[in-house]
C-alpha cells in the first residue's frame, strides 16, 4: 500500500511540470531547481518501484544543512527553537538565514579551496571570500582563476590558482580538466585512453597547449606571443598540438613565429629585470589562456563546464554525483539521471551561472532532505538512486569548530543573540578550533580514521588540554555544577549532539555518573570526552 501511495503521488506531482516540457524534452525552466530535482530522483525510483527513505527529523536537518551551509552544526538553543517552531515554512527561510551570513561565506570558500588547490600547498581563500560575498558568477571566477589581472583589486589572488601549478605544465592541464570540466585526460597522454574512446593524445595535447606559453615571472605570470607543442604518438611519429577543447573543437588564433635564439636571451633578459623589481610583464596581445576560458563557455552543446560543477556540487552535498566518479564525464560512463544533470546545468547557465542558487535549489530539495536511516524490510536500494541520505565525512574546519563549539557551555550561546553577534563569536570559534583541524586529514572517496586522529582523540594532550579543561564557559565546568545525574547526562547530550536524548543514551550515561559518585568532577569530564569522540560528531549524516 505504501508503495502504491508513492507512486501515485510522484505521478500527481509530476503531471504539470512534465505537461510544461521545453523544446529539448526537459522541465520548463520555470520549475525551481529543488522541484527539478526531486521529481527526476522520483521518476527513476517509481520506475524501479523503491519508495525513498523519509524525511530527517528537525533536529537532523538543521545539523545537516547547517554543516553544508555555514561549516557548524546548530546549539542546542538553536535545536530547540527550530523544533519548536510551527512556521510551515521554517526550512526554507532557516535555509535563507543560514546562506545571509559571514559564516555561509567562509563554509562555502574553505570547501571551494580545499578542492581547488588540494596537493598545492596553496590557497585562494581569500579571494573566493570575496567572490562569495559579491556572490560573483562562477564563469567570472573561473575567468579570474586562469586568465587574471594583476592590477584588478577584485581578482587579486584568483591567478595562484595558474601561478603555483606554472612550473609543472602537466600538472596544470590535468588539474584544469578534473577540476573546471570534470574530465580527467591524462591517461591520453602518452597514446590515445585504452579504455575510452573520447579521449586522443590530440585532446591531452591541446589542452595542454593552452598552458604551454605561460610563465613564471616570480610573483606574477606572464604568457608568450610563441611557443609550439609537439608529442610522439604510439607509431613514434611526430605531430604539433593545436589548442584544442575537450569538444574536440580546434581554436583558431592568429600566427605566430618562433624568435631566433638572440631574441629569446634578450627576452630572458627582461623577465629577469623584471623579477628583481617586482613587476608584472606586459599582457600578451593574444592570450590561448583567455582562448581557453572562451571555449568553455562557448560549450552549448555539451557543456561541459556547467555539467562539471553541477556534479560536483551534488557529489558534495548528497556524498555522491550523479556521474562517479567525478573526473569521468565521457559518453562511456553516463549519468545515473541524465535528464536531471542536462537540467540542472541549462538553469545554471541561464541563471547566469549563479552558485547561491544552485546551492539553495539542493539543500531545498526533498531528497537531500532524507534521513539517512534504511529501516524499511526492502534490500537497501544503490547509491545512484538517492533514496537515502549519505554519511559524509566532516572536513577539517568543519571538525575542528563542532569540537570546540561542542566543548563550550551552550548557555553561552542562547538562541535569542542577534544574528551579528553569534556569527562573530563563531568566527572566533572557527579560528580557535583551526589548531585542532591542522591535525585532520581532509577526507577522500574512501575515508577512513587515521592511526594518528584515533591516537589524538584517545589520548592527546591537545584534546585534553583544549576540549576537556575545566573552567567557566566550558561544558566540563557547567557539568560540574549540576549535582543531578540525570540532568547532567542530558544536558551533555544536547550539549554535543543539539537532539533529544535518546531514553537508553541517558540512562547509560546517568549509570556511569552514579558508579563514580566517589569522583564526580572527573566522571563529567569522561562523558564529555565520549561524545565528543563518537563517531556522530565525525559525520554528517
Amino acid at each position: 500500500m505504501r508503495r502504491l501511495v508513492f507512486l501515485v503521488v510522484c505521478a500527481l506531482f509530476a503531471w504539470p511540470w512534465i505537461s510544461a516540457t521545453g523544446g529539448d524534452g526537459l522541465l520548463s525552466p520555470d520549475t525551481p531547481p529543488e522541484q527539478a530535482i526531486d521529481h527526476y530522483l522520483g521518476a527513476r525510483l517509481a520506475h524501479f518501484g523503491i519508495s525513498p527513505a523519509p524525511q530527517a527529523d528537525d533536529a537532523n536537518l538543521l545539523r545537516r544543512t547547517m554543516l553544508d551551509l555555514v561549516g557548524r552544526p546548530a546549539t542546542a538553543g538553536e535545536a530547540k527553537a527550530y523544533a519548536a517552531s510551527a512556521e510551515v515554512d521554517k526550512r526554507r527561510k532557516m535555509v535563507e538565514r543560514m546562506m545571509a551570513s559571514g559564516a555561509f561565506v567562509r563554509q562555502q570558500s574553505a570547501e571551494l579551496d580545499s578542492w581547488l588547490m588540494e596537493g598545492t600547498k596553496g590557497s585562494i581563500r581569500e579571494y573566493l571570500s570575496k567572490a562569495f560575498r559579491e556572490n560573483r558568477s562562477w564563469d567570472r571566477m573561473f575567468r579570474d582563476m586562469i586568465v587574471g589581472e594583476p592590477e584588478d583589486v577584485r581578482q587579486q589572488g584568483a591567478i595562484r590558482y595558474v601561478a603555483i601549478r606554472a612550473k609543472d605544465p602537466d600538472k596544470l592541464t590535468s588539474d584544469t580538466s578534473v577540476l573546471f570540466f570534470g574530465v580527467n585526460v591524462s591517461c591520453a597522454k602518452c597514446h590515445d585512453h585504452p579504455l575510452v574512446s573520447d579521449w586522443k593524445q590530440d585532446h591531452y595535447y591541446g589542452m595542454l597547449s593552452f598552458f604551454s606559453r605561460t610563465f613564471d615571472v616570480g610573483e606574477f605570470l606572464g604568457e608568450r606571443e610563441y611557443g609550439q607543442v609537439t608529442f610522439k604518438t604510439v607509431e613514434g611519429e611526430s605531430r604539433d598540438a593545436r589548442p584544442v577543447f575537450l569538444t574536440g573543437a580546434a581554436v583558431a588564433e592568429p600566427p605566430s613565429q618562433e624568435p631566433d635564439d638572440k631574441a629569446k636571451k634578450e627576452e630572458k633578459k627582461r623577465i629577469d629585470e623584471l623579477k628583481q623589481k617586482k613587476e608584472p610583464p606586459p599582457p600578451p596581445t593574444y592570450s590561448r589562456r583567455a582562448a581557453l576560458v572562451e571555449s568553455a563557455l562557448h560549450d552549448e552543446e555539451q557543456a561541459f563546464f556547467a555539467k562539471s560543477i553541477v556534479n560536483r556540487m551534488f557529489y558534495r552535498f548528497f556524498g555522491r554525483g550523479l556521474v562517479m566518479p567525478i573526473d569521468q564525464m565521457q559518453s562511456e560512463n553516463p549519468p545515473s539521471h541524465p535528464e536531471l544533470l542536462s537540467w540542472l546545468a541549462r538553469d545554471f547557465q541561464t541563471h547566469g551561472y549563479d552558485l547561491r542558487r544552485l546551492i539553495r535549489g539542493i539543500v531545498l530539495s526533498e531528497a537531500y532532505a532524507r534521513t539517512s536511516r534504511w529501516d524499511s524490510a526492502a534490500e537497501h536500494p544503490p547509491e545512484s538512486l538517492f533514496a537515502v541520505a549519505l554519511v559524509r565525512p566532516l572536513k577539517p574546519w568543519q571538525y575542528g569548530t563542532l569540537l570546540k563549539l561542542a566543548a563550550m557551555d551552550g548557555e553561552q550561546l542562547p538562541a535569542e543573540i542577534n544574528a551579528d553577534e553569534i556569527d562573530q563569536r563563531i568566527e572566533q570559534l572557527e579560528a580557535a578550533g583551526r589548531s585542532l583541524a591542522s591535525t585532520f586529514e581532509l577526507p577522500g572517496v574512501d575515508f577512513q580514521v587515521s592511526v594518528d586522529e584515533a591516537l589524538l582523540l584517545t589520548n592527546g594532550e591537545k584534546i585534553t588540554k583544549d576540549l576537556l579543561a575545566v573552567g567557566a564557559g566550558t561544558l566540563t565546568g557547567r557539568l560540574a555544577e549540576i549535582s543531578d545525574n540525570r540532568a547532567a547526562a542530558e544536558f551533555a547530550i544536547w550539549n554535543v549532539f543539539a537532539r533529544p536524548p535518546a531514553a537508553e543514551e541517558a540512562q547509560a550515561l546517568t549509570d556511569y555518573l552514579a558508579r563514580r559518585a566517589d569522583r564526580p568532577a572527573e566522571a563529567r569530564r569522561q562523558i564529555v570526552w565520549a561524545l565528543l569522540t563518537s563517531s556522530e560528531c565525525r559525520f554528517n549524516y
